[in-house]
C-alpha cells in the first residue's frame, strides 16, 4: 500500500482538476498512480507544467504541437509515456 499524499501533493492533486476533461484524464491518473515515482526533477516539472494555461496543455497533450522550454517537452512525454504502460 502506498503512503497518502502530503499536503503538498494533495493541493497538486487539485491542480490536477482541470476546466477540460481531456486533460483531466491525463493529469489526475498520473498525479495518483504515477507521480511518487518519478523523480525529484520531474515532481519539479510536472509542478511547472500545472502552472501553463489550459488550451497549451491541451495542445502539448494532443501532440499537436509542443512546449518552446525543453523541459516542459520532456514532462509531457513522460506523462504520456507513463499513461500508456
Amino acid at each position: 500500500m502506498s503512503r497518502p499524499f502530503t499536503d503538498a501533493e494533495r493541493r497538486l492533486r487539485w491542480q490536477c482538476r482541470r476546466g477540460l476533461k481531456e486533460l483531466d484524464v491525463l493529469l489526475e491518473p498520473f498525479m495518483e498512480e504515477h507521480y511518487r515515482d518519478v523523480s525529484a526533477e520531474e515532481q519539479d516539472l510536472f509542478q511547472r507544467l500545472l502552472a501553463e494555461e489550459d488550451v497549451d496543455l491541451l495542445s502539448w497533450f494532443m501532440q499537436y504541437t509542443v512546449p518552446d522550454d525543453a523541459e516542459l517537452e520532456r514532462i509531457v512525454h513522460v506523462v504520456l509515456r507513463r499513461l500508456a504502460t
